[in-house]
C-alpha cells in the first residue's frame, strides 16, 4: 500500500486529508510541523508528502529543502497545501517537481492530484 505523509499544523485539516486518503486506499502518517515532517520522512520513507507551506517552527518550504538534501528522502515528491495565492510563486525556489493544492480544496481534486503524483513518481 502506498504511503502519504501529511504535514499540516491544523489538526482538523490533517485529519480530513488523512481520512480522505485512507478512503482512497492509501496509508497515511502525520506531522504537525516542518521538523516532524523531516523526521517522519526519514523514518517512514513515504511515497508522497503533502506539506502545508505555513507551519509553526519551520515553514514547509524549508522542510522541503532539507528533505531534498537528504539522499534517503530526496526523491519523495511533495505537494504543497496553501491558502495563499502568492505562495504559488515559490515553486521555482524549492526544486524538485513542485505541485500545489489550494485551500480550501475539493476532496475529489485532492485525491486526484495525489494519485496522479503517485503514478508519475513510479515512471
Amino acid at each position: 500500500m502506498q504511503k502519504v505523509l501529511i504535514a499540516e499544523d491544523e489538526k482538523d485539516i490533517r485529519e480530513l486529508v488523512g481520512f480522505t486518503l485512507k478512503l482512497a486506499g492509501l496509508d497515511t502518517v502525520f506531522a504537525a510541523n516542518g521538523f516532524e515532517a523531516i523526521s517522519r520522512a526519514k523514518e517512514d520513507l513515504p511515497d508522497l508528502i503533502l506539506m502545508d507551506l505555513h507551519m509553526p517552527g519551520m515553514e514547509g518550504d524549508e522542510a522541503a529543502r532539507q528533505i531534498a538534501l537528504d539522499p534517503s528522502t530526496k526523491n519523495i515528491p511533495i505537494i504543497f497545501l496553501t491558502a495563499r495565492d502568492q505562495d504559488l510563486e515559490i515553486s521555482g525556489q524549492i526544486g524538485q517537481g513542485v505541485n500545489f493544492i489550494a485551500k480550501p480544496f475539493a476532496i475529489e481534486s485532492l485525491t486526484s492530484k495525489v494519485k496522479e503524483a503517485l503514478v508519475n513518481n513510479q515512471k
